[in-house]
Parts: C-alpha cells; sequence; structure tokens
C-alpha cells in the first residue's frame, strides 16, 4: 500500500497511463491538424481515433484510480473491478468514435467530396505518428502484462488497431498521389472497422471478468495443491476475479481421521503453496473433506 492509501499496482498503472495519454495527445493533434489543413479525410479520421485514445486514458486513469482503493467494509473484495468499468467505458467511446468517423466518411463518398491534399509532409506526419504508435503499443503491452491490468492490455490493444489504421491512411495517400481521391474516404471506412474491431476486444476482455470466467486452469492450481503431504485429492477448484486480483477456493480431500487442527494446518499449507505458485492469487479459500466414496463422486 502507498502512502496515499492507494495499492501498489493501482500506481504503477496510473504511471504508465499518464506517459501514454502524453504521447497519444501528441499523434492525434499532429494527425488532425495536418488533416485539417490538407483536406485529408483519412488523416482526419486517424486523428479523432488517436483523440478518443487520449480520452480513453482519461477513463483509464479514472477507473484505476477507484480500484487501486484498498479494501473497505463496503466492499471486502477490494475495488478491482472498477478498472473492468473503466476499459468497458473506453469501449463504448470507441463505438462513438467509429459513428463519426464512418459518417464522414460516407458523406465523402456520396457527395463525391474528395479534397485531400497530398503533400511531403503528410507522409512524414503519418510516419512519424505510427513510430509513435507502435512505441506506446509495446511500452503500453510489457507493462500490461507486467501488472497484469485489464486497462493497459485494452488500451495497447487499442493503439495497436490506431498503427493499422495509419499505415491504412499512408498507403491510402499514396493512391490519392496516383491518381485515385476516393481512396482518402475509403480508409476512413476500414479506419471505421478497425475502431469497431478495438470495441469488440475491449467488450470481451472485460466481460470475461464480470462474467467471473476461470482465470487459471483448475488442473494447474490441483497440480500444485496436491504437493502438499496429507492431500489425496483435488477437486471443485475455482477461480475468478481479474487478471491482477485472483480469487481461488478448492476441496481438498483427507485423511477422514485426521484431527481439525491436523487438518487446519494442512489447509494453511495448501494456501501457501497456492499463493506461492500463483502471485496473482489475492486470497486461497480451502475446504476440507474426508476421503469418502461420497465425496470422491461429488469431485
Amino acid at each position: 500500500m502507498t502512502t496515499d492509501g492507494k495499492t501498489a499496482h493501482g500506481r504503477q498503472v496510473e504511471r504508465v497511463l499518464w506517459i501514454v495519454l502524453v504521447l497519444n495527445l501528441v499523434v492525434a493533434a499532429s494527425k488532425y491538424f495536418y488533416g485539417l489543413a490538407s483536406g485529408s479525410a483519412s488523416m482526419q479520421a486517424d486523428g479523432i481515433h488517436s483523440v478518443f485514445d487520449s480520452l480513453g486514458n482519461v477513463i483509464g486513469l479514472v477507473g484505476i484510480s477507484l480500484a487501486a482503493r484498498p479494501a473497505d467494509a463496503g466492499h471486502p473484495y477490494g475495488h478491482s473491478k472498477f478498472e473492468t468499468y473503466g476499459s468497458l467505458a473506453i469501449g463504448v467511446l470507441l463505438l462513438f468514435a467509429a459513428f463519426e468517423v464512418g459518417s464522414s466518411a460516407v458523406e465523402k463518398l456520396v457527395a463525391g467530396t474528395y479534397t485531400a491534399q497530398v503533400t511531403p509532409v503528410s507522409f512524414i506526419v503519418m510516419v512519424g505518428t505510427l513510430v509513435v504508435n507502435l512505441f506506446v503499443t509495446l511500452y503500453e503491452r510489457r507493462a500490461g502484462k507486467r501488472l497484469k491490468s485489464e486497462i493497459l492490455a485494452a488500451d495497447a490493444a487499442h493503439t495497436l488497431s490506431d498503427a493499422f489504421v495509419s499505415i491504412g491512411v499512408i498507403v491510402g495517400l499514396g493512391f490519392v498521389v496516383a491518381g485515385f481521391p476516393m481512396a482518402d474516404p475509403i480508409m476512413a471506412l476500414l479506419v471505421t472497422v478497425a475502431i469497431l474491431a478495438s470495441a469488440v476486444g475491449v467488450f470481451r476482455t472485460g466481460l470475461r471478468t464480470l462474467s467471473d470466467h476461470a482465470r487459471i486452469p483448475a488442473a494447474d492450481i490441483a497440480r500444485a495443491a496436491e504437493k502438499v503431504d496429507g492431500v489425496r485429492s483435488i477437486h471443485a477448484v475455482r477461480t475468478r476475479g481479474t487478471e491482477a486480483e485472483v480469487y481461488c477456493d478448492l476441496h481438498v480431500l483427507v485423511d477422514p481421521q485426521m484431527t481439525v487442527l491436523a487438518a487446519h494446518d494442512l489447509g494453511d499449507k495448501v494456501e501457501g503453496v497456492v499463493a506461492a505458485a500463483f502471485p496473482q492469487i489475492k486470497e486461497v479459500l480451502v475446504h476440507i473433506e474426508p476421503d469418502t466414496a461420497a465425496e470422491r463422486a461429488e469431485g
């Protein structure tokens, strides 16, 4: 726990999000304002996509700030799912971004208005921002894996899609130079598809947590627990929670003649072994049961 009452995990995720926010704002401003000046729909669309990256970072900061608060009487399991709610809010923003970008591209195609003016600076701006996007993606993805953060993982995937979008815009500008101005709004439509794909990925990740999807294979936990002397069998292994904070419970079958004190000590050992094997597990709950035919049938 840090001095401000937030978890160390939360503070580290916040630090990453602040860095990414600054970089995304630089990228968004570069693409959008030059796209506006040159009349490129796809560059403006890509810039809007990057703006929503930045808004997503802000939502992420709010979400992780709430998630980083310690457990209290009203939230005995902590506040970690606020990180999941934040990632879902980012998904909603992506849907709005897709609508904004797609509708603008369709209007240009229907009206037959192709205003993009491509200069060498257009390519310099796009390539430069692409390099920044790739750096941000790599940095955020590594941090997300290290911290097991849903917000960072979702945002890294979104930023990667932004990089692919930028590649598409560069290709579109190339077609404009070659004499195909319609390629610019068409590439903007492809940007829309990429944004929607990002939204689907964000929703899928968040809903896995909210639906209590199993976080660790039951067989892996059983193998770790069975190493404790006195454990005869393991069944009914369950896990849930976020990737960073997993809650686990399992049933341990022991000698029916074992004393309550010995069974309690064995349960403590199982908890310690499982927690040591899987650092992301925050709490292990062990149910001690007698090793009988009836109990094995239930398992």
